[in-house]
């Protein structure tokens, strides 16, 4: 987990590299003194930076350019870069072919499905690429689905490497065919005597073994008492134990299981049959020859819509994968995350903006690696806020008490509008970045990055918020 204090040292040296100036330090408010004492964090460990939007005026400054890990906050570069590159209407497509004719609605050969990149392609969606396939006249496939993925070179990163909760969604790691965030609601029902485990969705080739006891009255502890196991020779079967109450209400819990491309396919093979196919044979990995016939095209979201569910509910995989895009796009396939960095970073260089310190790793923030000083960040913010797509990317930040990240967060705050942040936090870490329309009804770029053991258990937000408050009275 990270650890900010340990890291303080190689920050300054750092700095000191890239011939950074030294750190403008303004007097903390009282009241923002008040707040750090009370957290127990002290000042090395933060850094603040309040400015103009517009003209750069500052309001406040600490250790501004100090390199700090900005958990999630990150998100705000990648999706502004990727907005700027390639635009709102921007969108990925999911392709169909047949390997063979089609006589009376039976396809004699292969169906292909060559995935996109699409970030958001959801349960429901791809229900709906199956239904599609279904109307243009598909009733039967004699052969496989054959998945290609080739849009992206095979991942060889660990989702537990992270934190061990490889089976948690923000762990779940892009591909080009990746489906509902891969992962399924596993539903507990009870009708006063058992209790039933009912999936959603469920791929055909996932096997859920209950051995779930009925017992108790209780449901205080929820899902404590319920225990989920997987098993490495067969990452398509999952036993659930343990013991519930009968008469609890139901209860939810939503994991990642099997691996992309066998989710992909069980999915798929479950809603295929679901709108009337049939499906003779299995999954197959390959790729699309050549030869194949088009038979479908299935557009994504929008990127201005993406960006919105990126920086409202802080999308990890969805995030990488925009970072991915804008490697493909400017670099070529197979899609990387290096050849993302260096997309990003020639993006860097075109709209003037230096940071020396950065280091953006995979694009979402979920990383022990990424680096960015808060001078920085706010020079992005106030890049962006200068830009063509300003609208859409403000439009895609959380509103404060409203929505998103921050709809249990300053829900004081007469006027939600007044507040558009990105939240982060991580295991030491907890940071905004956004915009604030402060008193004087000018808009403030403000970035919080507090770097301090714990600053994850309210400590930071305490400080965050505090700075928000402040900024709203200039």
């Amino acid at each position: 987990m990270i650890q900010a204090c340990c890291h303080r040292l190689a920050f300054v040296l750092l700095a000191a590299a890239a011939g950074a100036a030294p750190a403008l330090a303004d007097p903390l408010p009282p009241r923002l003194q008040q707040v750090l004492q009370a957290q127990g964090v002290p000042e090395q460990d933060v850094s603040i930076v309040v400015r103009d939007a517009i003209t750069g005026q500052r309001h406040l400054e600490l250790n501004a350019d100090v390199p700090r890990s900005p958990a999630s906050t990150i998100k705000v570069l990648t999706t502004h870069a990727v907005l700027d590159e390639l635009g709102p209407a921007y969108t990925w497509t999911t392709r169909a072919y047949a390997t063979g004719p089609i006589v009376g609605g039976r396809l004699q050969g292969d169906l292909v499905i060559e995935g996109g990149g699409d970030p958001y392609m959801i349960a429901d969606r791809w229900w709906r690429f199956a239904r599609e396939l279904r109307n243009a006249g598909l009733k039967s496939i004699s052969g496989n689905v054959v998945l290609d993925r080739t849009l992206y070179e095979p991942q060889v990163e660990d989702p537990d490497a992270f934190d061990g909760r490889g089976f948690r969604t923000y762990n779940v790691l892009p591909d080009p065919l990746l489906v509902n965030l891969q992962s399924v609601d596993f539903n507990f029902v009870g009708d006063g005597t058992k209790v039933q485990v009912v999936v959603d969705p469920e791929p055909v080739n996932l096997h859920v073994q209950s051995t779930v006891k009925a017992a108790g009255a209780s449901c205080r502890g929820g899902l404590a008492g319920v225990t989920f196991t997987g098993f490495d020779d067969d990452p398509n079967r999952i036993a659930i134990g343990g013991r519930l109450s009968p008469r609890c209400p139901r209860l939810s819990v939503r994991r990642v299981v099997m691996d992309a491309p066998s989710f992909a396919f069980g999915t798929f093979a479950s809603y295929w049959k679901q709108v009337g196919g049939r499906l003779e044979g299995g999954m197959k990995l390959g790729v699309r020859p050549a030869n194949a016939t088009p038979l479908l095209e299935f557009q994504s979201l929008s990127l201005g819509e993406i960006v919105r569910l990126v920086n409202k509910h802080s999308s990890n995989a969805m995030a990488r994968t925009l970072l991915l895009t804008l490697g493909i796009e400017r670099r070529g396939a197979p899609g990387t995350v290096a050849k993302g960095e260096e997309a990003l970073r020639d993006w860097l260089k075109k709209r003037g903006l230096a940071l020396p310190e950065l280091v953006i790793d995979n694009g979402s923030g979920l990383s022990r690696m990424a680096r960015i000083s808060a001078d920085g960040m706010a020079h992005v913010l106030a890049d962006a806020y200068g830009s063509r797509w300003y609208p859409e990317l403000a439009a895609s930040l959380p509103l404060g008490g409203l929505d998103g990240s921050l709809r249990s967060r300053l829900a004081d705050v007469a006027d939600p509008s007044r507040v558009r942040l990105k939240t982060g936090q991580l295991n030491g870490v907890a940071a905004i970045a956004g915009w604030v329309v402060g008193d004087a009804k000018r808009p403030l770029s403000v970035v919080v990055f507090v770097n301090h053991p714990g600053a994850q258990h309210g400590a930071g937000q305490a400080i965050a918020d505090a700075v928000v408050r402040w900024a709203l009275q200039q």
